[in-house]
């Protein structure tokens, strides 16, 4: 039976570019997927990811129906089992070993949905738990704390304005393979090519040379590691040769002399042995950056998860408010989404506070509600009270994505009591489930950008309806999570709408908004009615029907400066030398004397892989998304390596042992590892995955390596010993 082709739009929630495509639809099948020309943010842009939608979308891998295990076997169950094995259990647990022996981890996936965005703060507070982990403190938690400290909120966080930029600084970012991060701009490759096309300057920080660094003017092959290091030392030459000129910030700056002060001994002579940069490659870099007439400074993922990760997040921000290019067109602003609370009257606020509560096991201090990923497992193995007997995973992979994994994995078989894995998959980490609540495919599933939009570099708003209707057994991802908070909370059986009336009722009082505007909300789901009141409440001013009668998105216009407004320290000003950045800088001067023995680690991302449910989707793999130990010809040579050999890699979390791609594109003392592979456990569900599986480079690390404000692991310039296996 034949069926009618038609076409959906849709914003491609494969990773933080948010484009949006065009689907081919046949019956409710999706058959093809390219960019929306019309898209008023994308402009038609699409990556290898957005064009395997229908691929991914129809993996036969996906769950369909929640498992429950019985007698030690996962099996298919209805809904109605799934919730009331969780009902049965967790209130259970809670009452006899208190609210703390629950944890939650939240991974990435998260961010890319609409239930990801509403609902895990509602499960936390019917929870009540402390042990809360996610995929932030492998990734961009130090960016959050240098935000908090900086300007008193952690969600502040400014992008670099790439359309009207004059001249960009990438450290530890590589763009053309991310499409972007921390920085929502789809078709990232364009905007870097039309900085130059118009004549600006990039300057590319990073031990490998990636597509993004041959792209460059200047590409600075820093030792891993030293980022915070080569960033000081342009801040030195930047005040030491009065160079700083931060213009109308100045008279919202606080910690100016302070900050000149500690920065003196970071000379470019000083860090250049450690940098291995030349000083005067240093100078300039940092004359270059001050003369430009708009220039940012943009830092990620290299730079987030190392030894001094909020010091580099930190150093950043400062570069941009010395320069005078903070909240200032071509510089790096603050973006306004269409969902953020309406803008209040400039003033003094909380502030922003670290350690609030500190881990049971090691004592490692919250940053921004969160633990540390890298101590789930001993907070499941060590006994006493207040430990993790229950663990809540929601759309995340921690045995792959956090350190020492056969250490979580050995916790989870043995440690744990019950736990609940919200995921499509079957993976390393579900397998270990009592229950798997799977959501539907994203043709079935709504759209909003709620984090990326307060990242996006220009301001818009984009909501795609489903593509295609619900299939018969499925539920609606808002729907489970909304279930799950009801049957965690002591609930059970109360209608899913419950949560989403509760959640509303608690905006429009937290507004002051009259409880009437309830009743004018739009919608055809609680989730619906819920962004529809957060757009009315918005700066804005939007509504829901007026979103959806623009599909293609409402352009809201460039990023325009926005302080004093943003920030919320309790001093109203930019905080720029607080406390506990004054407390770490002395740990960043003892490195200037450290050098790596041997070789250093570095992680690598593909532009065909986000996360690792990603290595699932045939039409991705292959190609340059293979798990291979890039090298050095100079250190193949010297170790006895030959294209294609098997190298065993060791360091403190163990070894693994993969093929040898040697190339010059790492720098001489670096070899490469991509993140996210090592589907080889048994009991998984991941067939593409399974076939080739690669090695989890995240076993290398034995997850006692942090960033000391962040709890971020450190997940670069790892110290590895490489030999071949022969």
């Amino acid at each position: 039976m034949s069926h009618e082709s038609r076409t959906a739009l849709r914003v491609c929630p494969l990773c933080e570019a948010t484009c949006g495509l065009t689907l081919t639809i046949e019956g409710t099948t999706v058959t093809g997927a390219r960019g929306d020309r019309e898209d008023v943010f994308s402009r038609g842009f699409i990556c290898p990811k957005g064009a395997s939608f229908g691929g991914l979308d129809a993996d036969p891998d996906r769950l369909r129906a929640p498992l429950v295990r019985t007698d030690g076997v996962l099996r298919e169950a209805t809904w109605s089992e799934a919730f009331d094995a969780i009902a049965a259990k967790i209130p259970a647990l809670v009452r006899e070993h208190g609210k703390q022996a629950v944890g939650v981890f939240l991974g990435n996936p998260n961010v890319h949905t609409v239930a990801g965005g509403l609902y895990p703060p509602l499960l936390l507070s019917a929870l009540g738990t402390r042990n809360v982990f996610s995929a932030s403190t492998l990734d961009q938690m130090p960016k959050h704390v240098s935000s908090g400290l900086l300007f008193g909120d952690a969600g502040a966080i400014p992008v670099p304005d790439l359309d009207r930029t004059a001249h960009l600084l990438l450290i530890g970012a590589n763009p053309l393979e991310s499409n972007g991060s921390l920085c929502t701009a789809p078709d990232f490759p364009g905007k870097l090519k039309a900085l130059r096309r118009r004549g600006g300057t990039l300057t590319v920080i990073d031990p490998r040379r990636t597509r993004t660094a041959r792209l460059a003017d200047r590409h600075a092959a820093i030792r891993p590691g030293t980022d915070a290091l080569l960033l000081a030392a342009l801040t030195q030459v930047v005040i030491e040769e009065k160079l700083a000129d931060p213009g109308a910030l100045a008279e919202h700056l606080d910690g100016y002399d302070e900050l000149a002060e500690a920065i003196t001994d970071f000379t470019p002579e000083a860090v250049a042995a450690a940098c291995d940069l030349e000083a005067d490659t240093i100078r300039e870099i940092a004359r270059e950056l001050a003369a430009a007439p708009a220039a940012a400074v943009y830092g990620r993922i290299g730079s987030c998860t190392v030894e001094h990760g909020t010091l580099a997040s930190w150093l950043v921000d400062v570069l941009n408010i010395l320069t005078g290019n903070l909240d200032r067109p071509g510089g790096a602003l603050f973006p306004l989404s269409a969902t953020a609370r309406a803008p209040r009257p400039a003033g003094p606020g909380k502030g922003f506070a670290l350690g609030r509560w500190r881990s049971r096991v090691s004592g490692h201090p919250e940053a921004k509600g969160e633990l540390p990923a890298a101590a789930i497992a001993e907070e499941i193995e060590t006994p006493g009270e207040g430990r993790i007997r229950a663990l809540i995973v929601i759309a995340g992979n921690p045995v792959l994505s956090a350190p020492d994994g056969d250490r979580l994995d050995r916790a989870l078989a043995d440690g744990l009591d019950f736990m609940i894995s919200v995921d499509p998959y079957l993976n390393e980490t579900a397998r270990h489930a009592d229950v798997v609540l799977p959501p539907p495919p994203p043709s079935q599933t709504p759209h909003f950008d709620f984090a990326f939009n307060s990242l996006a570099v220009r301001n818009q708003v984009r909501y795609s309806r489903p593509a295609v209707p619900l299939e018969d057994g499925r539920m609606d991802e808002s729907e489970i999570l909304a279930r799950l908070v009801l049957a965690v909370g002591g609930m059970h059986g109360a209608p899913a709408e419950a949560v989403d009336d509760l959640a509303i009722g608690t905006a429009l009082t937290k507004a002051g908004a009259p409880e009437a505007l309830a009743g004018e909300l739009t919608g055809r789901t609680g989730a619906e009615r819920r962004l529809d009141l957060m757009l009315r409440l918005g700066p804005y001013e939007l509504t829901l029907e007026q979103v959806l009668a623009q599909p293609h998105g409402i352009d809201l216009g460039p990023l325009e400066p926005r302080l004093p407004q943003v920030l919320k320290t309790r001093s109203g000003r930019i905080e720029l030398f607080p406390e506990p950045i004054a407390a770490d800088l002395p740990r960043l001067r003892a490195s200037l004397g450290e050098r790596p023995a041997g070789l250093v680690l570095v992680g690598r991302r593909h532009l065909r892989s986000n996360n690792s449910w990603m290595h699932n989707v045939a039409a991705l793999r292959g190609g340059s998304n293979v798990c291979t130990l890039q090298i050095h010809p100079d250190d193949a040579t010297r170790i006895g390596l030959a294209e294609g050999d098997t190298a065993r890699i060791t360091a403190a979390g163990g070894e693994v042992e993969a093929p040898v791609e040697i190339t010059d594109s790492v720098r001489a003392g670096v070899v490469s590892l991509p993140h996210g592979w090592g589907h080889s456990r048994p009991g998984t569900r991941m067939s593409v995955a399974g076939a080739d599986p690669g090695v989890n480079v995240n076993q290398l690390l034995d997850g006692t390596l942090l960033d000391p404000l962040s709890g971020t692991a450190v997940l670069n310039a790892v110290p590895v010993s490489v030999a071949p296996t022969r």
